[in-house]
């Protein structure tokens, strides 16, 4: 089993959870996050004065998955939330060893 985590635009949310649950992905989970890469944060306005916006809103998806959807995953997440410019996000894959579902103590695959 991998856990594909992808750090992507908050407004490309809608086209990657529907390209994945058209993959048939049943389940993820979403958390605002802040950061920076290459990016560096931006400049922005505020009443005439101008200020650095260090840390970048960004969103994170979590999904836990069997190592045989991994690439197709990674595709859909990549086509949908690509803009092409500077700070479109990163996809990390990492394995993962067991899960368990707390209410029924299923393990690994049939507790995702």
């Amino acid at each position: 089993m991998k856990k594909v985590e992808a750090i992507i635009r908050p407004f490309k949310l809608d086209e990657v959870k529907i390209a994945l649950v058209n993959a048939g992905i049943v389940g993820m989970t979403v958390s605002e996050v802040r950061g920076f890469g290459r990016q560096k944060g931006q400049t922005e306005r505020y009443r005439g004065s101008e200020y650095t916006v260090e840390f970048l809103q960004k969103l994170k998806l979590e999904i836990v998955i069997d190592d045989d959807q991994v690439e197709s995953v990674v595709d859909k997440i990549v086509a949908a939330a690509r803009t092409g410019e500077i700070g479109d996000g990163k996809i990390f894959v990492s394995p993962v060893d067991e899960i368990i579902r707390i209410r029924t103590g299923e393990k690994d695959l049939e507790a995702v």
